[in-house]
């Protein structure tokens, strides 16, 4: 038995959630997100405010997406409650961004500014000039768009310039060691 698969996920007062026709709705005072499901593996049902999901078998394919389908229902039910953030760190000499409209317009030490248009249902803001904040409801969409944003420029390991997650670590090499005695 998965040990996340058998944990109900705990409804939050206001959010509504949907079981049919092999697709989980999720409602909340954020927005709505719906998620097809496999419903010859696995059963999803609704006890008193809580969502229940169980396995139909012991097969491979019903122990993979039982635990799966379990916390794609709990990141819906987070996401239209509370939503999901990213925060992305630019670091180097003349590297910012700067907003226009919902559009990024991004130095990154090219000859030319780049701008990054968000998808439907991501939100994007700026804090200072080299802060990036990717807000939404689907933790998916959010990760995707971070991942996208941080693809512009990768954090370089040798003097950390680029785009980097909050808090990530970007191991730094030593360089070019010159021949020490030679003459």
């Amino acid at each position: 038995m998965s040990r996340i698969g058998k944990l109900p996920v705990v409804l939050p007062s206001g959010v509504d959630v949907r079981v049919e026709d092999g697709h989980v709705t999720v409602k909340g005072p954020k927005g709505e997100l719906r998620q097809s499901i496999l419903r010859d593996v696995v059963d999803v049902r609704l006890d008193d405010g809580k969502v229940v999901v169980a396995r139909k078998g012991d097969a491979k394919a019903h122990r993979s997406m039982h635990g799966l389908t379990r916390t794609l229902i709990a990141n819906m039910v987070e996401g239209v409650s509370k939503g999901f953030r990213k925060s992305l760190e630019i670091s180097g000499v003349g590297y910012r961004v700067a907003k226009s409209g919902e559009r990024l317009n991004l130095s990154l030490g090219f000859s030319h500014p780049v701008p990054f248009e968000p998808p439907k249902g991501v939100a994007l803001s700026v804090e200072g000039q080299n802060k990036i904040h990717v807000d939404g409801i689907d933790k998916q969409l959010v990760g995707q768009v971070a991942a996208d944003i941080r693809q512009l420029r990768k954090p370089e390991p040798y003097k950390g310039k680029g785009i980097r997650y909050e808090g990530e670590r970007v191991r730094k090499k030593l360089g070019k060691a010159g021949k020490a005695g030679k003459k």
